[in-house]
């Protein structure tokens, strides 16, 4: 069995930071790409960033420049670093990883609701 745990979400003020964690643990041998995704009420769950075994980042428009996406392999954990956040960044941030080998299946954290006050 595999779990994704996120953590560091919470209430901020515009232009504040938060740091989000999402730790994968349980029966894991191998994970490929991690990333967090976000979903705002009445809208569809998004991408935000994504970041593969070997370090290669991918960041989503909206958010480039002011989040960054990095991993500790070592641990199974997977970070986001959110600057400069606006009100429209309020959304329930989700962790997923691809775990497994050789075929790989996608895990789902369980959100974690970031709000970020005008």
């Amino acid at each position: 069995q595999v779990q994704l745990v996120e953590s560091g979400g919470g209430l901020v003020q515009a232009g504040g930071s938060l740091r989000l964690s999402c730790v994968a643990s349980g029966s894991i041998f191998r994970i490929d790409t991690m990333g967090w995704y976000r979903q705002a009420p009445g809208n569809q769950r998004e991408l935000v960033a994504t970041i593969t075994s070997g370090g290669s980042t991918n960041v989503e428009d909206s958010v480039k420049g002011r989040f960054t996406i990095s991993r500790d392999n070592a641990k199974n954990t997977v970070y986001l670093q959110m600057n400069s956040l606006k009100p429209e960044d309020t959304a329930v941030y989700y962790c997923k990883s691809a775990i497994g080998f050789p075929l790989f299946r996608d895990y789902w954290g369980q959100g974690t609701q970031v709000t970020v006050s005008s």
